[in-house]
């Protein structure tokens, strides 16, 4: 395409200037220039100050652009009309240059990186600043994108089974204080094993009147035909439950069970405990499962009686699991959360695509159940730094009986 007269003029008092440092780009800016001018005015149906019947609209001054370039920053004057809307096609945005700068200044504001930090990095990448105001003007994006997918609908799929759970952040207010807020996590799991994120909340705490609010927000937006709800032992979201989704069940965590279970143990004597304490989930179905857990008690309660009424009160929603379907997905790792009381687990992924189950009995064909778990890696040989699966189902005992210790010493 060749240039106007306009353009070639600029372009001559800049080469009869001597200023050939920048010579390039100013052919650049002109050139651009040009192009802009020529589709507004294929937009407009006429060119400036021209009069013809098919123009649909006037020119109405100009906005400046600055745009990075290889030749340098340059500084644009993209057309604004009357009516309607223009922006030219060679700036779409984030194009190139602009799309990885935007790119890693989103980044940044994810992580929590300060203003200044992100003005320097900016810098650093060849730029030549960013303000405060365009920091929040990119990432005025993410604010959508992150609105609608809290937003979306949840009827496109039956979730019967859902994970609750929260952490605390540190949270920037709008007075510019940082204070420590509760973020609450809704997953939910398909009958054919496959994850989503239901929903992600912010609040002051984890009280029942934020956590009723939250799911019934998840009800209005479709969730429905929920059968078993997983979560820890919260008394505000143990309430919320039990009035925001009448007819489920509810499975307690079993990491944060056995971990208030470890907590009335001697330190040495942990190890032993959770060991005999996993060998009540090698059983293959819910009446094993019941008996091994009153078996464990006993065993347990002689030695710590207030482990003994623990397990007691607990037994009914820690095996809530047991009575749904044994294979409802592929083994996978449990919803995993890095702050707060849970430790971050590097065993597996954050969120998974299928349902959390544990490895069967390695001498039967039992099936394999739901990790009724909301945190934490999941208590397997492949992933647990403790004793791996007991490869029988016979009662655990925390002593050999002297006639074990016999046939031990035979046998070697």
């Amino acid at each position: 395409m060749a240039l106007s007269d306009s353009a070639l003029s600029e372009l001559m008092e800049v080469f009869r200037s001597g200023e050939g440092t920048d010579f390039i780009r100013e052919c650049v800016r002109v050139a651009m220039q040009d192009l802009i001018d020529t589709e507004a005015s294929s937009v407009i149906g006429a060119g400036r100050y021209e009069r013809t019947e098919t123009r649909t609209t006037e020119r109405n001054g100009s906005r400046p652009r600055l745009l990075t370039t290889h030749a340098g920053d340059i500084q644009l004057a993209v057309p604004k009309l009357r009516s309607g809307s223009f922006f030219p096609s060679i700036l779409s945005p984030r194009r190139r240059i602009d799309q990885a700068l935007y790119a890693v200044v989103m980044e940044a504001y994810v992580h929590g990186v300060s203003t200044r930090s992100v003005d320097d990095l900016v810098v650093a990448l060849g730029g030549t600043g960013i303000s405060k105001s365009e920091v929040s003007r990119i990432c005025a994006g993410l604010d959508e994108t992150v609105g609608a997918f809290r937003t979306r609908r949840l009827d496109h799929v039956r979730f019967p089974y859902v994970y609750l759970d929260a952490t605390y952040l540190h949270v920037r207010t709008e007075q510019a204080m940082v204070v420590s807020k509760a973020v609450v996590v809704a997953t939910g799991v398909t009958d054919q094993g496959r994850r989503e994120i239901l929903g992600v909340d912010v609040g002051d705490s984890e009280d029942e009147v934020f956590w009723r609010g939250f799911l019934t927000s998840l009800k209005k937006r479709g969730l429905a035909g929920v059968r078993l709800v997983i979560s820890d032992q919260h008394a505000g979201l143990v309430a919320a439950i039990a009035r925001g989704l009448q007819g489920s069940s509810h499975q307690r965590c079993r990491v944060h069970f056995i971990r208030n279970v470890l907590a009335h143990v001697a330190k040495g004597e942990a190890e032993m405990v959770a060991a005999v304490f996993r060998t009540i989930f090698a059983q293959p179905d819910l009446p094993s499962m019941s008996n091994q857990w009153d078996k464990v008690t006993g065993e347990l309660a002689g030695r710590y009686p207030k482990i003994g009424d623990l397990m007691d009160q607990a037994k009914a929603e820690v095996l809530a699991f047991a009575v749904f379907p044994a294979s409802t997905g592929a083994r996978s790792g449990p919803p995993t959360r890095s702050s707060g009381s849970t430790r971050k687990s590097n065993a597996a992924p954050a969120w998974s695509a299928s349902f959390p189950t544990k490895p069967p009995s390695s001498d039967s064909s039992a099936p394999s159940w739901p990790t009724p778990t909301t945190n934490g890696p999941p208590m397997s040989a492949a992933t647990s730094p403790k004793n791996p699966w007991p490869k029988s189902a016979n009662p655990a005992t925390m002593n050999p009986s002297p006639s074990t210790r016999a046939d031990r010493s035979a046998s070697r």
